[in-house]
């Protein structure tokens, strides 16, 4: 698979790397060149040029990529290259610099195949840390839909329940269970809920509060044993 990334800043240099230790073919552009040279010294195809210019895009030879990511940090340049990208049949992804701009993109960028913002993702490894233990932030899927695994423990309120017995609050909903040291998968009405058992949830951040304390229980308050 050829795969075209606009910006080898932070967030660009990152997917190329992972990209090509799939095994993937990765061309780079960047109009900076200590970065052109940066990549070039990691043994990437990179070109030196505003990822927005035709004449640059025109060199990137789009008709043989499978995807384009336009990754630059610069909202414009993105969104031109993929205009673009997407003309020669890419597959597209938009990085976006401002969460509020997400629902705009979505509404009128529909030639977009995937839009990313990076910061929202770097936000769910920092509340992992902060949540720890029972609770684990999976994915930020819009500004207020999440994602969450939870950990049944001995004080949850439906601890020893069945899955067809399990309440949650009506904007939350259940999307997979896993016994103790098991992979996750889907839940059947039989399966009990145990201690150590992982169950991850859809829910709007409203409801999450009320899902824990189903699933996991009141957690002591600072100062309590």
């Amino acid at each position: 698979m050829r795969v075209v990334i606009i910006g080898f800043g932070r967030v660009g240099m990152r997917t190329a790397r992972v990209v090509r230790n799939e095994g993937h073919d990765v061309t780079v552009v960047d109009n900076d060149p200590e970065k052109i040279e940066r990549a070039r010294n990691d043994g990437f195809d990179a070109i030196e040029g505003d990822g927005a210019a035709e004449d640059v895009l025109d060199d990137l030879d789009l008709k043989t990529a499978d995807a384009f990511g336009a990754l630059a940090g610069d909202l414009n340049v993105n969104f031109a290259a993929c205009m673009v990208a997407k003309h020669y049949g890419c597959r597209t992804v938009l990085r976006i610099d401002e969460d509020y701009r997400e629902n705009i993109y979505r509404k009128y960028a529909d030639e977009v195949d995937e839009i990313v913002y990076p910061e929202r993702l770097g936000a769910i490894g920092a509340k992992n840390a902060l949540l720890g233990g029972n609770v684990t932030a999976i994915a930020d899927l819009a500004e207020n839909l999440q994602v969450v695994q939870f950990t049944v423990t001995q004080d949850a309120p439906m601890h020893g329940y069945t899955v067809s017995e399990l309440e949650l609050p009506s904007h939350a909903r259940l999307l997979a269970f896993g016994k103790r040291d098991e992979t996750l998968g889907l839940p059947l009405p039989d399966d009990t809920l145990e201690v150590g058992d992982r169950i991850a949830v859809i829910s709007e951040f409203d409801a999450l509060d009320d899902v824990r304390q189903i699933l996991v229980g009141e957690e002591p308050r600072r100062g309590e044993a």
